[in-house]
């Protein structure tokens, strides 16, 4: 059985429960299934945030809430009431219904979850603007969420009283906290190569070379199927990506020809994904793919904090660099908001897949 260990920590100025155990793939998939887990590269552990619901699963001692500030009469239980509890079935319900992606009804589900154990025996339904004004009030002040967790608590909250109670723009008087604009990591060009040349394994190789040739998202670097390289055109089709958006993106000579030489001296061939994980047939991991950057970023010497998405971001600034126009690198990365490119739309999109990747500059 496998040995865990749980720790209360205050992780990036967030209260967060440490989660470490021994590599286990089912371990993890329940974990994420279950929780809003986060892996950190800093603590090589996995952590959940820091809630009642969480600390009781995890029994470590239940810290008292301060929610009084939404009724002071009402007692907070550590169970949904009945009706919070059909509530959430019918949350739930609505998001399948709409076909939401799996991740978003995960966290969905968890905001939703933490909101109604917060107000213990308040009906959700019945519950004012006012009352939800005080609820994320707590939330910043008491809690010390980020911009972040607080805008996909709102989001979700959002759904729940606008799509599934039917209560129009109910959300439109609710301020929302200015998120910190974070800037992109970018790896220059020496380190792209030195990042490259790290990995010994021709699969783990081939992983880095076409996360950053194409701009791709971990995701898609391993939901990539054979079927999916078109050697003729020179082309990769990028399948239901996000926000359930199919596109074509340049397939780069040289990235071809490593993926080739992959294929050709694999002991076990893949028959489905391009990637496969031991379970044959099956995509590889995505935390498999991010440990793979991480071994190739330590080995090349890399001191950045940077992760497999900063290939992506890489990608796109290095594509800016050369000149190509922003709408261009808006549809290759597959953005879906496009409220500050509007005007460029009316731009053709049929020369999007021939600009050449800037992978082949490392090594002409």
């Amino acid at each position: 059985m496998t040995k865990i260990l749980y720790q209360p920590i205050e992780h990036n100025k967030q209260k967060r429960i440490l989660v470490k155990f021994e590599f286990n793939d089912k371990l993890i998939k329940k974990l994420k299934e279950t929780t809003d887990a986060k892996w950190s590269n800093t603590l090589k552990a996995w952590h959940i945030a820091d809630t009642e619901l969480h600390r009781i699963k995890c029994k470590l001692p239940v810290q008292e809430k301060v929610v009084t500030t939404l009724r002071q009469t009402q007692p907070i239980t550590k169970k949904l009431t009945e009706n919070n509890s059909l509530l959430l079935q019918k949350f739930i319900q609505q998001l399948q219904l709409k076909a939401y992606s799996a991740s978003t009804i995960k966290t969905y589900r968890n905001e939703v979850h933490i909101f109604l154990e917060t107000i213990g025996n308040l009906n959700a339904e019945t519950l004012t603007i006012v009352e939800l004004r005080r609820y994320i009030q707590y939330c910043i002040t008491t809690l010390n969420l980020s911009e972040n967790t607080i805008h996909s608590r709102l989001n979700a909250l959002k759904f729940l009283y606008e799509k599934v109670l039917g209560r129009d723009r109910f959300f439109i008087e609710l301020p929302r906290p200015k998120k910190h604009l974070q800037l992109p990591k970018v790896l220059g060009q020496q380190e792209l190569r030195k990042l490259f040349a790290a990995p010994t394994n021709l699969k783990h190789k081939a992983i880095l070379f076409i996360a950053y040739s194409a701009g791709l998202r971990v995701s898609e670097v391993i939901n990539l199927r054979l079927q999916d390289i078109d050697r003729e055109r020179e082309q990769l089709f990028i399948h239901c990506s996000k926000g359930k958006k199919d596109r074509y993106v340049r397939l780069s000579p040289m990235v071809l020809d490593v993926l080739e030489q992959y294929y050709k001296k694999a002991d076990i061939k893949p028959n489905n994904y391009l990637f496969e994980g031991q379970e044959k047939g099956q995509p590889y991991t995505i935390r498999s793919a991010q440990q793979i950057f991480t071994d190739a970023r330590r080995k090349a010497g890399i001191l950045k904090s940077v992760s497999f998405h900063s290939l992506r971001h890489s990608f796109a600034t290095h594509l800016l660099e050369k000149g190509i126009d922003v709408i261009f690198i808006k549809d290759i990365l597959g953005h879906f908001d496009i409220r500050t490119t509007e005007r460029y739309l009316h731009v053709r999109k049929d020369v999007l897949i021939n600009i050449e990747s800037p992978i082949d500059d490392l090594y002409k």
